[in-house]
């Protein structure tokens, strides 16, 4: 035959065809899943040529797929953000302090010995066991970079509307050890880990004015006025001890309050646990007195 006419061999098909009949993944657990084998069996086909001691360790990530594929998807429930944190540029310290006790050694050298000493004493303030309880739930952390530490914490302050322009104020507050603290403050509470401003609001207005709500109150935040502003001043519960808090406030519409003034009463907040016992000897208050005053009146 002439080489000019000599026969060529059969063509491979493109490498695609030969994939025209296999199964596409069509899931996103499943893409998932193929996607995992496919990365065992590279890892495990470049190290079975190598002896065992020359393999690197691994540290492969543990997958696992749901069943249903709509876990995947999560959904924002909260129209507010989670509260910022307040210690930026600062390390953030994560002392574990067993007990009260353990906390009031650590504080000593750190703060002046005259305002340490006034806690708990003078009328107003709080004891080690208030800030010990505070760090125990999360509520309040130290930032130990600096002598003073910092105290640092988020707050929410519930601006309650009332009738004709008139916000709810608690006007002071009756603590047992029988001082009484003046307020004139809308209705304000530390955070707890995780919670976003608006449960927090909710579950204020439950803890301190639950009393007088019952089961009949309507709690309704305000679209849109929800505000943050960070301040750093010194701490009247705890004389000595500067504090960055940084303020999460919105406008919120109860009903069942009553119009003219009136008090309420906390129930108790911890069971038989250490905190109990912390609790049972930190300054705690007993009963808040609140009253109706113009919204031009309060600070923003």
């Amino acid at each position: 035959m002439s080489p000019h006419h000599r026969q060529q061999p059969p063509s491979t098909p493109p490498p695609h065809h030969q994939l025209t009949n296999a199964h596409k993944p069509t899931s996103l657990p499943e893409l998932l899943f193929t996607t995992a084998i496919s990365f065992l069996c590279l890892f495990s086909s470049s190290c079975s040529s190598a002896p065992l001691s020359s393999c690197p360790t691994a540290k492969l990530p543990f997958l696992s797929l749901p069943t249903n594929p709509r876990r995947f998807l999560r959904i924002p429930v909260m129209s507010l953000a989670k509260p910022s944190s307040p210690d930026h540029g600062h390390r953030h310290s994560r002392h574990q302090f067993a007990t009260p006790q353990c906390l009031s050694d650590w504080l000593k050298p750190r703060l002046p010995s005259d305002s340490f000493a006034a806690w708990g004493v003078k009328p107003g303030t709080k004891n080690v066991h208030n800030l010990w309880l505070e760090l125990a739930e999360g509520e309040t952390s130290l930032l130990a970079d600096t002598t003073p530490p910092i105290r640092s914490l988020n707050v929410v302050t519930a601006r309650i509307l009332g009738p004709n322009g008139t916000v709810l104020v608690e006007s002071r507050q009756e603590l047992s050890d029988g001082s009484v603290r003046d307020r004139c403050r809308p209705l304000s509470e530390k955070m707890k880990p995780g919670e976003n401003p608006e449960e927090a609001a909710f579950r204020a207005i439950r803890e301190e004015l639950g009393s007088v709500l019952m089961d009949s109150g309507v709690i309704r935040i305000v679209p849109g006025s929800y505000m943050e502003k960070v301040e750093e001043r010194g701490s009247v519960s705890y004389p000595g001890l500067p504090a960055r808090y940084v303020l999460h406030s919105v406008d919120v519409v109860v009903e069942g309050l009553p119009e003219g003034e009136f008090s309420t009463e906390e129930a108790e907040e911890y069971g038989d646990s250490e905190e109990k016992r912390a609790a049972d000897k930190a300054v705690s208050v007993k009963k808040h007195y609140w009253k109706w005053v113009s919204a031009d009146s309060v600070e923003s």
